[in-house]
């Protein structure tokens, strides 16, 4: 029997979202049929298509909320084209297993409606929804209840979960009660197939000896004021040989790019929006140092941030806050900067002294990349995510 897997991801497109696509690629590689929901995007407007065996369906994604009425509306809706699609691609194709990609926690609940037929639910866990409610909106209120409950709910509909890593692993474990046999670290680590670096392209640098790179979701959990706050740093120190190029978009990206405007920040720093993945290879490999500003925080310290890995890939030396999963992904490839008092001065000091120091950020990158080919590349993810999948049909 071939076995078929629908997979729902509600917050990025497929293969937009990377981790998602090579989960997907993996499975259909191994022999399985695999769908995908999943919301359109800028560059994945089509409703329906296929992609290396992988058939897609898209659906209209209303702005990401900012508030709490924002937040249920863009949820809501989501789930409800979600469930209506699921429904469909069964009563047409008869998959064996969802696998629900969070956030949010609610797609448990379409594997529950159909249960009944055999329908299996495995758990992809992305982001710990409790603490990323509380980063985004800065409070532990109603909606932050009903986001530990739902992971508790989700947990127990779940059949496999997929953690990214130890510390969601032990999540899974003991705020979900799951049975330790059940889980599965699969990290996110680059496919060294693709990811590849490339030749520095001078004018990437913007005319400065320079170039200070970051790649990620420009939202408020991201921290990008606190980048923008360090090339201000540079700026004030006479530093007029850096300059500061942001890769990504999201809801945050109109606000900071006002606010770097109001810095006076327009010659030293620009935000680039989506872009393709050869022109994201192309600046990160020109940069000299990569930023992960993430903000202090319990959502922060629990995650692993697949950028950290992808500056690694490229071996380039990092910057980043002292975090757990961060310290843990890049060890001795980063340096950490203070995370008490001024958090963009302390920032803006470590990047300054990697640039100062080119033999020991150099040093840096090599570690990184080794420790990439070695043990973090998507190759080494492969196994354990054919295992989940082998438990679940077991």
């Amino acid at each position: 029997m071939k076995r078929k897997v629908l997979i729902i991801v509600e917050n990025l497109p497929v293969p937009f979202d990377t981790r998602v696509w090579k989960e997907a690629t993996t499975l259909a590689e191994s022999g399985y049929q695999v769908f995908v929901i999943c919301p359109k995007g800028k560059g994945y407007e089509k409703r329906r298509e296929t992609i290396e065996g992988v058939k897609i369906w898209r659906h209209p994604m209303p702005p990401e909320g900012k508030d709490a009425a924002g937040y249920l509306l863009e949820y809501g809706l989501a789930f409800l084209r979600e469930f209506f699609l699921a429904w469909w691609i069964f009563l047409r194709h008869r998959y064996h297993v969802i696998q629900g990609c969070n956030p949010p926690d609610n797609i448990y609940l379409i594997a529950r409606s159909l249960r009944l037929f055999g329908v299996k639910y495995v758990f992809d866990h992305h982001d710990v929804m409790p603490e990323l409610y509380e980063a985004k909106y800065g409070r532990r209120d109603f909606l932050y209840r009903v986001q530990s409950w739902m992971e508790r709910r989700t947990f127990a509909a779940a059949d496999v979960s997929m953690a990214t890593n130890e510390t969601y692993r032990q999540v899974a474990i003991e705020r979900g009660g799951m049975d330790p046999d059940s889980v599965f670290v699969v990290r996110n680590g680059p496919n060294l197939d693709t990811f590849q670096p490339v030749e520095p392209v001078e004018s990437r640098r913007h005319g400065r000896k320079f170039l200070v790179g970051y790649v990620g979701t420009i939202a408020e959990q991201e921290g990008l004021d606190i980048l923008l706050g360090a090339a201000l740093h540079c700026k004030e120190l006479g530093r007029d040989d850096v300059h500061f190029t942001c890769i990504g978009g999201g809801p945050g990206l109109d606000e900071l790019r006002r606010m770097k405007t109001d810095m006076g920040l327009d010659e030293r720093v620009d935000f680039t929006g989506r872009v393709s993945d050869e022109e994201l290879i192309e600046i990160l490999s020109t940069a000299d140092v990569c930023g992960n500003p993430d903000k202090p925080s319990a959502m922060n310290d629990m995650s692993t941030m697949i950028k950290i890995m992808e500056y690694m890939a490229l071996a380039k030396p990092i910057v980043q806050f002292d975090l757990k999963e961060g310290r843990f992904s890049a060890g001795e490839a980063s340096l950490y900067a203070d995370s008490e008092g001024d958090l963009a001065r302390n920032f803006a000091e470590k990047i300054l002294w990697l640039l100062d120091h080119p033999e020991e950020a150099r040093r840096m990158g090599e570690a990184g990349r080794q420790r990439v080919e070695t043990e973090l590349a998507w190759q080494y993810s492969k196994p354990r995510l054919l295992a989940a999948y082998d438990k679940v049909f077991d």
